[in-house]
């Protein structure tokens, strides 16, 4: 009886030692999450107050608060803060959330690291799809969803043949990414072909938006990804659990009840939708979605139901921080964000390599 009772006491001392443990880690994730969302506020609060165009930073906040309450575009700086600051900022927050929330998904049914909407080539056919669609008005759509339809269905293009390597081939998540990198040379390929043949004028416009830039964007624009967001996100952080499980391998999530091939073509159609929306209307902005979700990993863990929104989060901070860069640099020429990410993310990816004492993955 007194070893039974022991034992028991045992027990209950282990389990109590691991749920305060596991109060701790939630605890750990829980303030990353606040850190980054505080973060996001500092910088836009920020970024609002830079530009070339002398502003105080009382006067960008005094018309901010009445622009909430009236028209303040009858002012030079009301056209400034509301048309041009405010909206590339708000973008800033939605692509690096749409960006590193896809590479996150991306990298959980490939269960490879170095899966992004870059590096396995939706990015690229996007990228294509959308030249055709601006430079020489060839699409599937028309009107208004001729850059967003035409960009989604090259976006897919990658994606199939990685769904059929997969399924036909029984392809590795290695020959994945590498047949992703080999369909993103070919993409470009095409879309230097496209520059080639484009006039001056045009082609001047489609490098610049190629490179990544924030600076067009209108409140319209932002319509369209925020809605695609709010679709997208919860879709992705519903399948957390069954993205989780698949990292354990496909057999054993066949085992217990998840159905892995729909899941991975669900998962890929809503990181595709995604990537190609916020590619329509920034350009190509590489990184995010490749070191958001690493760095994320790194300090919470591995676990997609916390991973998927603190990425898309980090992913924001990060996007809007490059920007703020960009836009002061060389001030007052305004660099393409793009250029910056690529600049910042490429050593900072290098370093977490090289820095890395443990497996997070």
């Amino acid at each position: 009886m007194t070893s039974s009772s022991e034992a028991i006491t045992e027990i209950g001392t282990k389990r109590a030692e691991i749920k305060e443990q596991y109060k701790k880690f939630i605890g750990r994730k829980i303030i990353f999450i606040l850190s980054c969302i505080t973060v996001i506020f500092i910088i836009a609060g920020i970024s609002t107050t830079l530009g070339s165009y002398p502003i105080t930073v009382s006067e960008v906040y005094s018309i901010i608060f009445h622009g909430l309450f009236q028209d303040v575009s009858n002012t030079t700086e009301g056209i400034i803060v509301w048309k041009l600051r405010l909206p590339r900022i708000v973008m800033g927050v939605l692509a690096g959330i749409g960006l590193a929330i896809a590479g996150t998904a991306m990298q959980g049914i490939l269960r490879n690291p170095l899966a992004s909407p870059t590096t396995i080539g939706i990015a690229a056919g996007a990228q294509l799809g959308a030249g055709l669609a601006f430079i020489i008005g060839v699409g599937f759509f028309g009107g208004k969803f001729l850059l967003i339809g035409n960009a989604f269905l090259f976006s897919l293009i990658p994606a199939g043949v990685i769904f059929a390597l997969a399924r036909f081939k029984k392809a590795t998540p290695e020959m994945m990414i590498l047949a992703g990198i080999a369909m993103g040379y070919i993409f470009a390929a095409v879309t230097s072909l496209l520059h080639y043949f484009s006039e001056a004028e045009a082609l001047k416009d489609l490098v610049v938006w190629m490179m990544g830039d924030l600076g067009r964007v209108t409140w319209s624009d932002l319509s369209a990804v925020s809605l695609t967001i709010g679709v997208c996100i919860p879709l992705l952080i519903w399948k957390s659990w069954d993205l989780n499980v698949m990292g354990a391998g496909d057999e054993t999530a066949k085992g217990l009840g998840v159905n892995v091939e729909r899941d991975r073509i669900v998962v890929m159609i809503i990181a595709s939708l995604l990537t190609a929306v916020i590619v329509c209307f920034t350009g190509l902005i590489g990184f995010i979605g490749l070191v958001a979700p690493h760095i994320t990993r790194i300090c919470i863990g591995g676990d997609n139901r916390f991973v998927i929104p603190a990425s898309g989060l980090f992913g924001a901070a990060f996007l809007l921080g490059a920007d703020t860069i960009a836009r002061r640099i060389i001030a007052p020429v305004i660099l393409p964000v793009g250029i910056i990410t690529s600049c910042v993310g490429g050593p900072l990816f290098l370093y977490l390599i090289m820095r890395r004492k443990r497996e997070y993955w």
